[in-house]
């Protein structure tokens, strides 16, 4: 309420002041000095805000509006929602039958998954917006579609690089291979006695077989394994492994096993240590003596594995210390080997220019009685050996397979080049080593001892 002074003039009576009307107020007052009636009314607020309820009859219209718009849009969601519901439990239920390999790649259309991928995650999208904050069960779902979207993105990936189309043809190359080995038969090579050269000479060999990582371990890539090379040796099972030391120079132990399931198992060693330590892979073991470069020298080593003594010789003209050794490897400038014929040292000179020298070793005198010069650089080839007088050279292909690429036969004195593809399991031969009496190559391939079979030609067909 209000208190409003309100000032009347009115005819009055000396000393009175009064209304006359019945319908109006009985208000008492005063008269001032000049004779005016001085009154004071207190009057109620009947003022009613109608500008205010319209603006709120308006607001209440408008929200109604909102409302129900937001409802049919609810509606239309939830509706659209159930039928790509249902739609994204079909797709998954697809997906999950690919991934059983119920159904081939090729049975899906990867277009048409996408395509409905992107309506479902737009409308869900969509449907978090309208709700203006975050809902537990849209969020879900749309990690759902993510989820599904990205697995229908590796399969296509799949389908792009052709994997079905592969296996289908691996399939076809093996059923084809089947009945080749089915329907035909294919003529083996007449064998040939161990410890003989009657043959043709070298014409392929097995694919490599694994023995195992050496006694040492992963880090010692460098060393050489095999089986006494003698021929007839009364120690044909003797097995020996010499890993050289991590920094692929000094030879300092050898191990030895009676049995090859010794070997396998790591069991039984009986392990050697050099007083005079060797250098490179070279090594071989010969008669129950092995042979080997001595250490920092041009000076040939052998040890007495019965004794432990060791003589050395030197080899006139040798070049050491890694001046021409094989490619990729070390401080092999010395490599003997074994054969048919007896033992060898491969090596160069200065002489020589780096070419590979065979010399013929007399094991009696412990000297090289007769060498011949070669015409290939030492360098240029990864590993050598010797079968029946004859050199054979390696060289790489890839990381994975090698070529015997060279051949000098000693009796002839004639060199020729030749293509015979050996497969490998590492990029790098360190020692390769031929064995008469089992007609098998012993390779030291970053510190895995691999071997193989090799075939030779009937001896009417000499190459």
């Amino acid at each position: 309420m209000e208190k409003i002074p309100l000032f009347l003039i009115m005819a009055l009576s000396v000393g009175h002041c009064s209304s006359a009307s019945s319908d109006s107020y009985n208000i008492t007052g005063a008269v001032d000095e000049s004779g005016q009636c001085l009154c004071t009314m207190i009057l109620p607020d009947n003022t009613f805000p109608m500008y205010r309820m319209e603006s709120l009859e308006i607001s209440s219209y408008n929200l109604s509006i909102s409302v129900q718009q937001e409802i049919t849009k609810i509606q239309s969601y939830h509706s659209t929602l159930t039928v790509y519901l249902e739609k994204l439990s079909n797709l998954t239920h697809r997906v999950e039958k690919v991934e059983m390999g119920e159904v081939s790649y090729k049975e899906l259309d990867f277009t048409l998954l996408k395509l409905e991928i992107r309506e479902m995650e737009s409308l869900a999208f969509q449907l978090s917006v309208s709700l203006n904050g975050s809902n537990i069960i849209v969020e879900t779902l749309l990690m759902e579609i993510r989820n599904i979207s990205i697995m229908v993105s590796q399969l296509e990936s799949y389908d792009k690089n052709n994997v079905l189309a592969v296996r289908r043809e691996i399939v076809s190359l093996q059923k084809r291979l089947q009945d080749c080995q089915t329907n035909q038969t294919v003529p083996s090579l007449p064998p040939v006695i161990h410890g003989t050269c009657d043959h043709g000479g070298l014409v392929n060999m097995t694919k490599p077989f694994v023995v195992q990582l050496n006694w040492r371990g992963f880090s010692y890539k460098y060393g050489g394994w095999g089986k006494d090379s003698f021929v007839n040796t009364s120690n044909k099972d003797l097995l020996w492994v010499a890993p050289l030391n991590t920094d692929a120079r000094i030879m300092q132990y050898v191990r030895f096993h009676s049995a090859y399931d010794d070997l396998l198992l790591y069991k039984n060693p009986t392990d050697k240590t050099l007083s005079n330590y060797g250098q490179g892979s070279g090594m071989i073991l010969y008669d129950n003596f092995l042979y080997y470069n001595c250490y920092n020298s041009k000076y040939m080593c052998r040890m007495n594995m019965g004794t432990n003594e060791v003589q050395r010789q030197i080899l006139t003209n040798a070049v050491y210390n890694n001046r021409f050794s094989y490619a990729a490897v070390t401080y092999q400038d010395m490599d003997f080997a074994a054969d048919e014929e007896g033992l060898w040292v491969l090596y160069s000179t200065e002489e020589s220019a780096g070419n590979i020298v065979i010399g013929k070793i007399n094991v009696t005198s412990f000297t090289v009685e007769r060498s011949w010069a070669t015409t290939q650089y030492k360098p240029g080839v990864t590993n050598t050996f010797m079968i029946c007088g004859v050199l054979y050279a390696t060289k790489p292909v890839n990381t994975r397979r090698e070529e015997i690429f060279y051949m000098y036969d000693t009796h002839s004195r004639n060199e020729r080049k030749l293509s015979i593809i050996m497969d490998k399991m590492m990029e790098t031969i360190q020692s390769l080593q031929y064995n008469p009496n089992d007609h098998k190559l012993y390779m030291y391939n970053d510190g895995y001892l691999v071997n193989y079979d090799v075939t030779f030609l009937p001896s009417s067909e000499s190459q």
